[in-house]
């Protein structure tokens, strides 16, 4: 034991002599003498909870019973006069941050703690995540303070469960739970039947075929639009027109042998463009509603479409002609072959089946296609590069992006290439690569902006393609980098079929009603609207068709109705039949999932909250107006009346103030 102390003294001289004093490191290795002293030989700091090695302090712990408080050399002030020598290139501070250690010791006095969490608050504190964490709400709250608030409410409550963003191209459950659409078909595609967060089954239609919640798409987008705003970005306004107040329509005549439109006749037409225009339809040509065919506005049918200009053959799916160039094309899942995926998509051409006498609607194809009449027009159109408008039809059931009812316009879209290649039913048909390139959104995103150039997908099928046409040169409708906008680089093609703008003194003009100025908030639980009330939904439900509805509501259409149908035959019982519930927006059918109705409890809580906020504005608007009035009142009351007067503004005030 002597001849330790013996070799002991001199390294302890040393030590005191150059006064520095360091921590063990991570691995127990003292970092003076470089020595792992045994847990006898080590004490701990009650502040920082660094390990120290004993033999090594200048000033160790003198009794058992003051080394449980003792404070290292970092979190207790050395003296003035001794100054630490730097470390390397890093020179250590001569005094230790008080707040710093006045923090570890608020946290090491709380008494609400356990152990392990004075363990992960003081690692936050000396990480600099505490602050970090302080900053970021602090910057929350400032935020919340400019008015984005709207944005963030929905950034709470439907952030997809894959990528915790708010979803894109929303995908919402039966059990009401919302996805991204390729989050929720990157799931899908691994085998699983079941939703991420809750592990109910999947029907096998929806996992197949899911549905944009357009819903979901709208306010998303609208919460965006008021973030742009408050940030002072220039405001934006999308319209989303449904052509509820329609001034003509197509019409039957007395003639007509049949019911329906088969024999209908078109009604007016409201745009003053040629049938071969070509690229968007702006306000100029838009006399009745100044406003042009916007992105995704929605009409009934193929002649309400062509009222409108979008497309003008109420039959056919391509409107064009071979020497001029394709002006629009309808997706209505006319063939096999078609793939959509939104922003792109392959279209097959026209042709290739006998329609002759009663075969108008063979849907059997009986020879191959050729690039001549339609498919030449398309083919056109892809060597000079010129704007193709696109319409999706509800008939189109294989794909995400059809609408729900009716035809919808779009936007604008260019053929990269196109080919021939051998179709499923063993004939070849034409092929056409379509890509978007429109200034305005497409209706199933949220985005603020339009399109930008984008790489040309990879086609698996080019590989046995015969026929490839390529553009060449440059594109008649391409992306100016100057004004961030596609547009036309050459000169439109003129048209060979002019049409006279109708006079404004000899036709009459309908006034759009301008709605009343609405807040972000209003707007957004009017989008969150019952599809049968109209009203904002109580105990909101999603269909697996991707219709919103109240639950009541919901089952207040099919009160009275039996899932199963019990038959018989002559005395004998036969097996039940399933009855078919229709969804009140579309015919698909929904008996399974009103079995079990899950109430969407995601968008539940933003319809809460939305209405909260509009509750609160509104009467803090009251309380000022009565403030107002009462002031006013005060300042009429003259002449004998001021007594009188003085007295009803102090109870209007004294009213106030209560409910304050």
């Amino acid at each position: 034991m002597v001849e330790q102390d013996a070799k002991r003294q001199p390294k302890a001289t040393n030590i005191m002599a150059s006064k520095t004093q360091l921590p063990c490191d991570g691995d127990g290795i003292c970092m003076l003498c470089k020595a792992k002293p045994s847990d006898l030989e080590t004490i701990t700091c009650k502040t920082c909870v660094t390990p120290w090695h004993v033999d090594c302090l200048s000033s160790p712990p003198e009794t058992l019973a003051s080394t449980l408080q003792w404070d290292c050399p970092d979190c207790s002030s050395p003296p003035e006069d001794v100054p630490l020598p730097p470390i390397g290139n890093n020179p250590l501070p001569t005094t230790p941050s008080s707040d710093l250690v006045a923090a570890i010791r608020a946290i090491e006095a709380d008494v609400s703690l356990t152990d392990r969490e004075k363990a992960k608050k003081r690692q936050e504190l000396l990480s600099g995540k505490m602050q970090s964490d302080k900053d970021d709400h602090d910057a929350n709250k400032e935020k919340k303070k400019k008015g984005d608030d709207v944005l963030d409410l929905l950034d709470e409550r439907l952030n997809c469960s894959f990528c915790m963003q708010l979803p894109e191209r929303p995908v919402t459950t039966p059990c009401g739970h919302n996805f991204c659409l390729k989050c929720f078909q990157k799931w899908i595609g691994q085998g699983k039947n079941t939703c991420a967060k809750c592990r109910c089954v999947i029907p096998s239609k929806m996992a197949s075929q899911p549905r944009i919640n357009s819903t979901l798409v709208v306010a998303i987008r609208m919460a965006k639009l008021s973030k742009s705003l408050v940030s002072g970005g220039p405001q934006k306004v999308y319209h989303f027109v449904h052509n509820q107040n329609r001034p003509d329509k197509a019409y039957t005549t007395d003639r007509a042998q049949r019911n329906g439109k088969a024999n209908a006749a078109s009604g007016k037409i409201f745009v003053t463009i040629p049938t071969d225009h070509f690229g968007p339809i702006p306000a100029e040509n838009d006399p009745e509603r100044n406003q042009g065919v916007l992105v995704g506005e929605c009409w009934e049918d193929r002649l309400e479409c062509r009222q409108w200009g979008a497309h003008f053959p109420h039959v056919a799916g391509i409107a064009g002609q071979s020497n001029n160039g394709a002006q629009s094309v309808v997706l209505s899942g006319g063939y096999q072959d078609d793939e959509d995926h939104g922003e792109w998509f392959l279209y097959t051409g026209s042709g290739g089946r006998d329609l002759s006498g009663n075969k108008r609607t063979s849907k059997d194809q009986s020879f191959d296609q050729k690039f001549e009449k339609s498919n030449q027009a398309l083919q056109v159109s892809c060597l000079k590069g010129y704007p193709v408008r696109v319409v999706r039809s509800h008939k189109e059931k294989r794909s995400s992006y059809a609408p729900e009812k009716g035809l919808r316009y779009d936007g604008i879209y260019k053929i990269e290439k196109c080919w021939r290649k051998v179709g499923i039913q063993g004939f070849k048909v034409c092929r056409y690569l379509f890509v978007r390139c429109d200034n305005e959104p497409a209706p199933w995103t949220s985005d603020e902006h339009g399109d930008r150039p984008r790489p040309l997908p990879k086609i698996s099928e080019l590989k046995k393609a015969t026929d490839i046409t390529e553009r060449k040169g440059g594109s008649s409708w391409d992306f100016d980098e100057s004004d961030s906008r596609w547009k036309w680089s050459k000169a439109p093609p003129t048209s060979k079929r002019p049409v006279e703008a109708e006079d404004s003194a000899s036709g009459k003009r309908r006034k759009i009603r301008q709605s009343r100025n609405m807040s972000v908030r209003e707007r957004l639980l009017k989008e969150f609207s019952c599809r049968i009330c109209r009203e904002a939904m109580s105990l909101p439900i999603t269909t697996p068709c991707a219709h919103n509805f109240c639950k009541p509501c919901l089952e207040g259409v099919f009160v009275g109705k039996t899932f199963l149908r019990e038959r018989s035959s002559g005395g004998r019982a036969l097996r039940s039949q399933k009855n078919v519930m229709n969804c009140p927006c579309c015919p698909t059918d929904i008996s399974d999932f009103l079995q079990n109705i899950q109430v969407n409890r995601e968008l539940l809580d933003v319809i809460e909250s939305l209405k909260s906020k509009i509750e609160e504005g509104d009467a803090s608007e009251k309380l000022c107006e009565e403030v107002i009035d009462g002031e006013e009142e005060g300042k009429d009351g003259s002449n004998g009346n001021e007594s009188s007067s003085s007295v009803e503004t102090t109870r209007k005030r004294a009213k106030v103030y209560d409910l304050e």
